[in-house]
Order: structure tokens, then sequence, then C-alpha cells
């Protein structure tokens, strides 16, 4: 896939926040949480893209659990937000970033950020209830100004990318097409690029084919039999996209028996 990129941001000078994670010991219990998952259990190291590394593969297979424990790691809550967000709807988080050693880069992000699509409703509510105490400047001020609840999904995680995504960041984001539509997740894809053109690195859990398809991106996919670097043509997300593309009219007739 070939994307039109702007010509202002074709060379990069992406810093390299996190570069690698590994097990540090092995004192979580194999057979239980999270290490029952293969992908998990297979992750003895992960090096990381300095741009894009995005984590794939079927539902289950890990990415969540792996792309929370590396917010955690990095001083960012669980549920999402920044490292000054501590809200907690529910203590779900596995206890995989206890055993993960990070291996950060020379330089510390200025701006750090993790998405979780599931509790994007959590964090837009936490802003408003600081935005009700108070002194001090709003919080909402930072995402656009206008209430994250009184958008669409979609629109209120633009509104994420464009106005708290700054310069020298970190980010972290789990699942992020759940709230785009195709021509959204393009949008996302060029606002990305321009993040990236200003020493930015993203982490990305995805099933989205036309994410995964940013150019030199590192895809690692999760699945029963660990986790393995693969090209984006190799995932089983692309091809099956793909297959029913190709010819939905047959696709779906094999598949629902007509």
């Amino acid at each position: 896939m070939s994307l039109p990129w702007p010509e202002r941001a074709a060379s990069f000078d992406a810093r390299h926040y996190l570069l690698r994670a590994s097990f540090k010991d092995d004192d979580l219990d194999a057979a239980g949480y999270p290490l029952s998952i293969p992908a998990v259990r297979d992750l003895e190291r992960i090096e990381f893209h300095p741009k894009v590394t995005f984590l794939v593969g079927e539902n289950g297979s890990g990415k969540s659990t792996i792309v929370e424990a590396l917010a955690v790691l990095m001083g960012l809550n669980a549920e999402g937000g920044t490292q000054n967000f501590a809200f907690s709807t529910r203590a779900s988080h596995s206890s995989l970033a206890t055993v993960l050693r990070p291996v950060r880069g020379a330089r510390q992000p200025r701006n750090r950020f993790f998405l979780r699509a599931e509790s994007y409703f959590n964090l837009a509510t936490t802003i408003e209830h600081l935005d009700r105490e108070p002194g001090g400047p709003k919080v909402i001020d930072s995402y656009g100004g206008t209430s994250l609840h009184e958008q669409s999904h979609g629109e209120s995680f633009m509104a994420l990318m464009e106005h708290r995504f700054g310069a020298n960041g970190l980010y972290i984001l789990d699942e992020p097409e759940a709230a785009l539509s195709p021509q959204r997740q393009l949008a996302m894809l060029v606002r990305m690029h321009d993040l990236i053109a200003e020493n930015c690195q993203f982490i990305i859990a995805t099933h989205s084919p036309i994410l995964m398809a940013y150019p030199e991106a590192w895809i690692y996919e999760l699945s029963a039999d660990g986790i393995a670097r693969v090209a984006l043509r190799d995932t089983d997300h692309y091809r099956v996209t793909l297959d029913i593309l190709r010819d939905p009219e047959a696709r779906l007739a094999r598949l629902l028996g007509d």
C-alpha cells in the first residue's frame, strides 16, 4: 500500500525512547495468567522500532497484555492517560510489568500517553471530574477544549491525537482503530507521520491492516506458536481482508455455505 506522505515529513529524526523489553526473572507462575498465553510466554525479548512498532494477533493472543505492561513500565496508568492520571475503575491489569525490564534510550520523552480503546470513556469522565475542581487550568483545554463525551468516539480520539499528542513523545495505543472509520484511520496515519517527524515513537496493538501499512514499521504477530516479526502481507489480518475484498460475494457464499 502506498500513501501520499507530505513532502515536509519526508526525513526522519525519531528519538528511540524505548529500545527493548525483556524478562528479568522467572517469578511468575508459568501455568497462570499471563504466562498461560503462548506469545507472552515466548516473550524473552522484544525490540522496538524507533518510529512505529505494531503488535497484531487474534483476540486473546496477548497483544493488549503486552502493551499494557509496557505502559506501566513507562510510568503510565494501566487504564490509560498520562503519568498524571491515577484513576482505576477495576484493577484488572496483569503482573507482566513486574517481570519485564525496559531498556530506554538516552533521552526521555517529553510527552507520554497510553490509549486504551476499552477504557477511553473512563478517561473522558475523569477529565470532567478533574475540571469540576476549583483552581488551575482546565485539563480539557489540552484536548481541544470540547468535552470528549460531547463528541463521537472517533472525533474525540482524533482530538486527542491533534491536541494532546505533541513532539518528542512516546505513545502506546491499544486498538485505536476501534473508534475510527477507514478514512479516519488514514487521517490517523498522516497525524502519526507528522508526529514521527517531530521525534515521536509509537507502539500500537491493532487489528487494522490500514494502520499496519505504515512504512518501515515493525510488525510482531502473536499466535499459539509464540511471537515473531512478520511482513504486512504475511499477517492473517492482511490476507483475510484481501481475500474478502477481492470477491466478497464468492467468499461469503463459501463461508455461509450458500
